[in-house]
């Protein structure tokens, strides 16, 4: 059967994330087509970050990311950021008490919340800490414990400990990874712990995930996708890795 353009993009980054780099004469030869679609195919997918091109094919460009400060990734996806951050904030009523943890997402999700009334807001995110407090509808509880200055949030055992005594009728959790077969997992294993315990203490878990972050694993595991009662992310994500995920029974809301 012959691939639409977008299930061909998909099968591209499959081959990427399996190999680290293809070159445009292999994928053409693969697909059956010209290496000028192939070049347009490669050209679309660096302008939505999903790989960089190099002569003669692509590498990946995902793990890159990770090496940004936290305001260079903030800048990065912002739009399908925004537009997670705002179906997230929908589901926030008033009063509720809310865990979120590190993320450019949760920060966008947070500034998606202004409107609301007396919302409790407990996190490990010193960005998100700072920017809640300046909005007097807002509670504001920073956990302790050692600080990751690069990312801006905190962890170790003081966090654990302090979290433990808080229960949350939402959870907000940025993610770096969401795949059928690893779960949830992040490029940032000193957090891991304390987002287990979030999904543990919360009502209701949402994950956030733009598309580039669908079908990928990262360094940690978090929990399995069965752990988290919604996941919201971005219609343009894998079509293919939505499904799979969808089969274990989580709800998916693209956006």
């Amino acid at each position: 059967m012959e691939l639409s353009a977008e299930q061909r993009k998909e099968k591209i980054l499959e081959l990427l994330h399996t190999h680290g780099k293809i070159r445009v004469n292999e994928l053409s030869r693969y697909f059956g087509i010209s290496e000028v679609t192939i070049r347009i195919d490669l050209g679309d997918l660096e302008s939505r970050g999903l790989l960089s091109r190099v002569h003669g094919g692509a590498v990946s460009s995902y793990k890159n990311y990770y090496n940004m400060s936290f305001h260079q990734r903030s800048s990065t996806n912002e739009a399908e950021k925004k537009a997670i951050a705002a179906h997230i904030a929908d589901m926030i009523k008033d009063t509720d008490t809310v865990f979120m943890n590190a993320g450019t997402t949760t920060l966008f999700t947070l500034r998606a919340l202004n409107s609301r009334k007396n919302i409790s807001i407990i996190t490990n995110s010193i960005a998100i800490a700072l920017e809640a407090s300046g909005n007097t509808n807002f509670n504001v509880v920073l956990l302790g414990g050692f600080v990751n200055t690069k990312y801006q949030f905190t962890y170790g055992d003081e966090a654990l400990s302090q979290l433990k005594q808080y229960h949350a009728d939402k959870l907000i959790l940025s993610v770096d990874g969401v795949n059928d077969e690893a779960g949830f997992t992040t490029y940032y294993n000193q957090e891991t712990e304390l987002c287990r315990q979030m999904l543990r203490l919360s009502g209701t878990a949402i994950i956030a995930a733009d598309y580039t972050k669908i079908g990928r694993v990262a360094l940690a595991a978090i929990a399995p996708i069965e752990a988290a009662d919604c996941i919201v992310t971005n219609i343009t994500a894998g079509q293919n890795e939505l499904q799979k995920i969808n089969e274990l029974g989580t709800r998916i809301v693209t956006v």
